[in-house]
């Protein structure tokens, strides 16, 4: 597929002095809540060898069989218990879409577009990128929206958008962003929300228990370096907030399979704190731009259940940066650092 093709421009400005273009990239979501969407959207997802690096010749059996056989069912539910109705979608498209709408405010004066896509489902990273390019945009800042690198976050976001870079005669010039694990933009936003979060409760909790999404030990052996990505977003968290590593410790969730993980896992870790005298907590998930099934479902439904059932009484989920102003000012800021030389 040809730059002529997707811009429906005769004649194209020269490179260099067409527009510049802004694609936030986020991981995806099933288009309902149906058997078949959510398979369609799963078998995508852990198709990708980034996410589950096992041979295909042994995965692809597994996959297709028993795990899209029963996950697509038990995630379904999950979709519907934090569907947002109104709009017949996830609350991760919504969010998203919000980020892309609010930034390009920002850049409207400046003549700079502002699109969005998902890595897995629609609109695609090729779709996006097309957009731009139809808009004139010969220049492109790629923003996957993960604080934390991980390959199979950032990279295999990075690979969607080269694998069709590869389809075009006339490639428009690239530049990605890198992690910002520990930018002071990004520490003061989630500081911020969570002042804002905890500003209206009776009492303050005991604990803020951080949760990021897990990751096999496999993969940090092999040297991601999304553990210690993590590490820094929370030290510089807790300096930013005057609390120590006992009031605010680190926790991994979201495991998958039989293979060891992260540790310690986010559920059981706040499972066995009332029977140690903390009993009102409050949870940040400082891994995730945007709220979706993991945090909405998976930590407010049911690792707060598990909680309560084993003595807690208040378990206060502080909510991702999502459309804030300060989750706009943090992608403003980013945005701004990397187009420089590009932009005015």
């Amino acid at each position: 597929m040809s730059f002529l093709h997707i811009s429906g421009a005769s004649e194209p400005a020269p490179m260099g002095q067409g527009r510049v273009g802004i694609l936030l990239a986020n991981l995806g979501t099933p288009d309902d809540t149906g058997f078949s969407g959510v398979r369609r959207y799963l078998s995508e997802f852990l198709s990708d060898q980034r996410v589950i690096e096992a041979s295909p010749a042994v995965w692809q059996p597994i996959l297709q069989g028993v795990v899209l056989t029963v996950r697509p069912r038990k995630s379904g539910a999950a979709y519907r218990r934090i569907w947002n109705t109104d709009r017949n979608e996830s609350p991760l498209r919504t969010w998203t879409r919000e980020q892309s709408d609010q930034l390009a405010k920002r850049f409207s004066a400046e003549n700079i577009s502002v699109v969005w896509g998902m890595r897995y489902g629609k609109p695609s990273v090729a779709q996006a990128v097309g957009e731009l390019m139809t808009a004139g945009c010969d220049r492109i800042l790629f923003m996957p929206l993960y604080p934390q690198y991980s390959a199979t976050t950032t990279a295999t976001a990075n690979d969607q958008l080269f694998r069709f870079l590869m389809k075009l005669r006339r490639q428009p010039a690239v530049r990605t962003l890198p992690a910002f694990a520990d930018h002071p933009a990004y520490i003061r936003a989630l500081a911020e929300t969570a002042r804002q979060a905890l500003s209206s409760l009776s009492a303050p909790p005991q604990m803020i228990v951080t949760s990021f999404h897990g990751l096999p030990n496999e993969y940090v052996a092999k040297g991601d370096p999304y553990r210690q990505d993590c590490e820094r977003t929370v030290a510089a968290l807790r300096t930013a907030m005057g609390m120590t590593e006992q009031d605010m410790p680190l926790t991994f969730q979201s495991r998958f399979g039989p293979a060891k993980w992260l540790e310690p896992y986010t559920a059981p870790f706040i499972a066995g704190l009332p029977e140690k005298g903390v009993k009102r907590i409050a949870v940040i998930m400082p891994g995730f731009m945007a709220d979706c099934i993991e945090t909405l479902d998976e930590i407010g439904n049911e690792v707060r259940s598990e909680f309560l059932a084993a003595g807690g009484e208040e378990l206060t989920l502080i909510p991702c940066l999502n459309g804030s102003r300060e989750a706009i000012d943090l992608l403003e800021t980013l945005a701004r650092s990397e187009i420089q030389g590009w932009a005015a």
